[in-house]
């Protein structure tokens, strides 16, 4: 009940009304968007090239997946929001290694701002190289009716196509950005979020259908399915919302006559501190090989990208790997116990806990 009277609660606070209403309508937006072709292709000859050879399950099915149907459409957003999470995690490895971007990460919200703007500055320089890749290998593909999918190759339309893309990229980052400020948060996980799920209803039609059809799914199968399904949902929102309660106490200060202070609080520490993050770093990672082998098609590098194809033992081998190496390395960015211990420090601020910790055990013995 408690979940419904918070969801009810949603029409009842103007501010969180408007927020809500304010994501979900950039949200439509951005489903719109997908459909908005990118100028000088068929879009039926791609939507007939994604359907031969298992593509459709394969990597340009998971790249599909990701854009939210914009590769099939040929979309200006067909490169999605990837090349802003690749730009993410090429930005996060860095304030690791180098000085100067760890001293900004340290200086607060200022230097967030800045390394947020190299952020957005190398989205884009990615998205103009995956542009070009992408409409290189796009003049390279037909139809099963002999169709290509481009109508006039040439520099004219790599040149187009690099600005149609990385404008429809800059555009979604510009989008996911807003939600984060001005809606509910989360932006760019809420657009990855909204590409997947629009896939979900086409996706239980044929599920439905296949059990009709060729009655290879009995109702026992689709309920069991559905059991899993909520099973799932259940368990991640468990962890999502797990969390340690630490309680901190601040000192009293006096200022003149008043006395300040003395509140006590407490410090959550989240079970899945870096959340949704690792999981998409990990994708983008496994999706470079084979997008980069299509765009090349090297004989060697068409072999790695074979081998890390989705549902291959190897691609979910390094996938798990990679999910728990991204988990350690985002936590540790994120939440970093010296900061923490010298912010607490700087505000007088303690635990109890730590308190009793750095006790000395009493070793005294009764005469």
């Amino acid at each position: 009940m408690s979940a419904i009277g918070n969801i009810a609660n949603i029409l009842k606070i103007p501010e969180l009304r408007k927020r809500v209403g304010f994501t979900l309508a950039l949200l439509a937006v951005y489903r719109v968007g997908v459909f908005v072709t990118t100028p000088g292709v068929n879009r039926a000859a791609m939507h007939d090239i994604m359907k031969q050879g298992g593509n459709s399950g394969g990597f340009l099915g998971l790249f599909n997946m990701f854009s939210g149907g914009a590769l099939e459409q040929l979309s200006i957003f067909a490169l999605g929001i990837m090349p802003y999470i690749s730009a993410s995690i090429i930005l996060q490895l860095l304030t690791v290694v180098v000085p100067a971007l760890e001293r900004l990460q340290k200086e607060g919200q200022q230097g967030q701002k800045k390394i947020n703007q190299y952020t957005r500055y190398g989205t884009i320089l990615l998205s103009m190289v995956q542009g070009f890749f992408i409409a290189q290998w796009l003049e390279h593909q037909v139809g099963s009716n002999g169709v290509g999918v481009v109508v006039n190759p040439g520099l004219g339309f790599k040149l187009l196509t690099m600005i149609s893309l990385t404008t429809g990229t800059a555009f979604i980052m510009w989008l996911g950005e807003q939600i984060t400020e001005r809606g509910i948060g989360n932006g760019i996980s809420l657009i990855i979020f909204a590409g997947i799920v629009a896939g979900f209803p086409s996706a239980v039609f044929r599920l439905f259908e296949k059990s009709g059809a060729a009655g290879d799914l009995t109702a026992f199968d689709l309920f069991t399915i559905l059991a899993i399904v909520i099973a799932v949902i259940a368990a991640v929102i468990f962890f999502e919302r797990g969390q340690r309660k630490i309680p901190v106490q601040y000192a009293k200060r006096v200022v003149g006559r008043k006395m300040f202070g003395g509140q006590s609080t407490h410090l959550p520490l989240k079970i899945n501190v870096a959340g949704v993050i690792p999981p998409i770093f990990a994708s983008s990672i496994l999706l470079f090989p084979g997008q980069l082998a299509g765009f090349v098609q090297v004989g060697w590098m068409q072999k790695i990208a074979d081998a890390l194809q989705p549902g291959d033992w190897r691609y979910n081998v390094l996938y798990v790997a990679l999910i728990v190496f991204f988990c350690y390395f985002y936590t540790a960015v994120t939440f970093n116990p010296v900061d923490v211990a010298d912010n607490m420090r700087s505000t007088a601020a303690s635990s109890p806990a730590s308190a009793r910790a750095r006790r000395p055990p009493n070793t005294s013995t009764a005469c």
